[in-house]
């Protein structure tokens, strides 16, 4: 029996916890756009608020909305912060998050305030899925898009985030059966 099993998720989650959340469906309609301006399609406009909501859904509290710059991560960013009742204007804006390496999503956290204990980051493949799979023991193939990996973290600053304990807990995305990875 896995341990969401025995305890509902949000009273697993760890003194931090992270929510690495790869951006939703893009559109290619466009070659003029650059892929920084890329905007989401209908799917990814269908599937960022559903997978907002299946977080609320499991009681999962969101204090901080952390997002790469691109238009369709920042997009999906909204929609998230959206559902948890957040206001857009409030979501941190990484540029380091696009096109990003491990080393500047460690970086990214690292640089956090310590007051938000739930940080929601959006970004990009490769990058989301390699900062993913260098976490825990946990991997994943490939991060679909608008993906959540979670893990908690054993640290009370987030300036020790790469030396602390981290665990995963879950990993849930649109095409996922029920949702029920939660």
């Amino acid at each position: 029996m896995s341990a969401t099993e025995l305890f509902p998720i949000h009273e697993q989650l760890g003194l931090k916890t992270i929510f690495l959340i790869r951006h939703a469906k893009s559109s290619w309609d466009s070659a003029a756009l650059s892929d920084f301006d890329r905007p989401l399609n209908d799917r990814g406009k269908k599937d960022a608020p559903e997978m907002a909501n299946r977080l609320l859904e499991n009681k999962i509290r969101i204090d901080l909305f952390v997002s790469s710059p691109a238009k369709r991560a920042r997009k999906t960013a909204a929609y998230f912060s959206k559902v948890f009742g957040k206001k857009e204007d409030k979501i941190l804006l990484v540029p380091e998050l696009y096109q990003a390496d491990p080393a500047a999503f460690y970086l990214a956290i690292s640089g956090l305030e310590n007051k938000y204990d739930h940080v929601a980051i959006f970004s990009h493949n490769p990058g989301i899925t390699d900062f993913a799979n260098s976490l825990t023991d946990t991997q994943v193939d490939d991060m679909p898009t608008c993906s959540i990996f979670c893990i908690k973290v054993f640290a009370e600053k987030w300036k020790n985030f790469e030396d602390a304990r981290k665990e995963f807990l879950f990993f849930d995305f649109p095409k996922s059966k029920s949702g029920n990875e939660i």
